[in-house]
């Protein structure tokens, strides 16, 4: 059913673009592997049915998105809504803080660089929500509490700090450091996950990685380049959290209205999942009808006790957003769609999976409203690297015994596709019920908290002796590091030359320190390098540094 309201969504977007001159959309080609995919694998098929009391014809918008459940998120006639995520407060209450604008103004959508923020409440997930509180002036906010317990809400430009989520909010300015890295596309529409020390990884819209001590100290610019999928695509709004398992990352190609996940052990280094994360034509209620949403943008996750996304929110628009005029039918608004969570997962072997491994043996946890022992089927199951699950392939069962209310599954270990790189198998099958079923499982010999050492430029200074220098060298990681190697290459004539190695001692959680080198190098002042630093300890890298530097400058 899903998927017919998918087609039929594409071949409306098709017709329209078409149609328009000043176009926002292009037609992505799709890999032809995707085709293979099974349910389960993309990102979109977690999606369920939207919820609501209110189907209502009696409102703005296209054809296509009425009848809607106007009581879903949050919208009226006054207020054009862009944005946000929902955090629940200490008086039980859904706070969606989301910015608007008067539909009346003059510009329309175009209005959104004047964006208030507010903040709307609801007794329920999915919403009706109602502003109670206008915070202030910004665009695409997200809220999130910093490691002493404030609450934090970024929006583009700066951000809002309180004690209280109904209280007083000040404004303020973010603190950036670059660490003579390049940033991508610039420092807007940020997302932020908390890591297990409080700490916090943030993305911002380019794909590069930073990370703050606290959530409102500096951030620090870990990368040199975008982590997003090496693809043509124009990417904004990423979002990013954190679960028991592992970091997600969700960005969108604004202009080929399609959307990309992918997984990561640190939050730092990233792979992406083969499939849609999401496109139009998900907004389905359970009897099959589709709200037609032109697009879909700003998307951000509500996470349950265990960190997984139980519920997607969205900003949405009927039409073009150039199209949308003050005193029209067209406006925008925030939609709630639920999740379904991936089952709870143990994998009860030690030793290290390989492809001569003989049985995997995996524990299925019970939970409010799932019963393993009964609800599964079993025949569907398959386990193992996404690589070979999301195309139906992987490790089958052989066997099931009990465990109290769980149920322990024990897997033929053929096939199972794990490499020294996997840090999260995946689970695919079914419910008896015939529904989708997934989840992922951490690797009980892996370690998920890691040292992460990261180098900025090298520091060159010439001597009566020849060329000398620094380089410093922090440790972003939430545990100490080992004694590492720090090496600093150049690239010349398609060939690499060494410069100087090394050694960096041991490095508490965020301590820095400069290593000293020295180097027979015979550099020409003033020329433009491409140098290549790396950090290492034994044969596996710990990180890279690629940048262009004049020497002696």
């Amino acid at each position: 059913m899903y998927g017919k309201n998918l087609k039929l969504a594409l071949m409306g977007a098709l017709l329209l673009i078409s149609n328009v001159t000043f176009s926002q959309v292009t037609e992505r080609e799709r890999p032809k592997e995707w085709d293979q995919l099974v349910n389960g694998a993309r990102f979109m098929d977690r999606f369920l049915p939207m919820k609501g009391n209110k189907l209502s014809s009696d409102t703005w918008g296209t054809a296509g998105v009425r009848p809607r459940y106007v009581d879903n998120g949050i919208e009226d006639r006054i207020w054009s809504y862009w944005g946000g995520n929902i955090r629940k407060g200490e008086d039980g209450k859904y706070h969606l803080m989301v910015c608007g604008w008067l539909e009346a103004s003059p510009k329309g959508h175009m209005e959104w660089g004047n964006s208030w923020v507010f903040n709307t409440v609801s007794d329920n997930l999915t919403g009706p929500f109602k502003p109670v509180n206008i915070i202030g002036k910004g665009h695409n906010p997200e809220i999130f509490r910093a490691k002493d317990g404030r609450y934090v809400i970024y929006v583009i430009n700066g951000r809002y700090v309180s004690d209280d989520i109904n209280g007083k909010w000040e404004y303020g300015k973010f603190d950036f450091n670059a660490r003579d890295r390049r940033i991508i596309e610039g420092l807007s529409n940020l997302s932020f996950a908390q890591r297990e020390d409080s700490s916090y990884i943030m993305v911002c819209r380019g794909g590069g990685i930073w990370i703050s001590r606290d959530g409102l100290s500096e951030y620090n610019q870990l990368t040199d380049s975008r982590v997003y999928p090496n693809v043509k695509g124009r990417f904004e709004d990423p979002v990013i959290w954190r679960d028991h398992i592992q970091y997600h990352m969700i960005v969108n190609d604004w202009l080929g209205r399609i959307a990309f996940y992918l997984r990561s052990k640190d939050g730092v280094n990233w792979v992406t999942d083969p499939g849609e994360a999401y496109m139009p034509g998900i907004a389905v209620h359970e009897d099959g009808r589709a709200e037609d949403w032109f697009k879909y943008e700003r998307i951000k996750m509500y996470q349950d006790k265990y960190g997984r996304a139980v519920q997607a929110n969205f900003a949405v628009i009927d039409t073009l957003k150039n199209k949308d005029k003050p005193f029209d039918n067209h406006s925008s608004k925030n939609i709630s769609i639920p999740l379904t969570p991936g089952v709870l997962l143990a994998i009860l072997d030690k030793k290290p999976i390989t492809a001569q491994t003989k049985t995997i043996r995996l524990k299925i946890q019970a939970e409010d409203g799932f019963n393993p022992q009964t609800d599964i089927d079993l025949n569907s199951l398959r386990f193992g690297a996404s690589t070979e699950v999301n195309y139906g392939r992987g490790s089958k069962v052989l066997k099931t015994e009990t465990d109290g209310n769980d149920l322990i599954v024990t897997f033929d270990g053929k096939g199972n596709g794990m490499t020294e790189d996997e840090f999260a198998p995946k689970l695919i099958g079914k419910y008896k019920n015939g529904k989708m079923l997934y989840g992922y499982a951490r690797l009980p010999y892996i370690d998920y908290i890691e040292p992460i050492l990261s180098a900025r430029a090298p520091v060159f200074v010439q001597s009566d002796k020849g060329w000398e220098g620094n380089i410093e060298v922090q440790n972003f990681g939430q545990v100490s590091s080992q004694k590492a190697l720090v090496k600093i290459e150049y690239k010349k004539d398609g060939k690499m030359i060494k410069v100087a190695s090394a050694t960096v001692p041991p490095l508490t959680p965020y301590e820095k320190t400069d290593v000293r080198f020295v180097t027979k190098a015979n550099f020409e002042k003033a020329k433009d390098y491409d140098f290549l630093v790396t950090i290492s300890s034994g044969k596996k890298v710990l990180s890279t540094f690629r940048l262009k530097q004049k020497v002696g400058e």
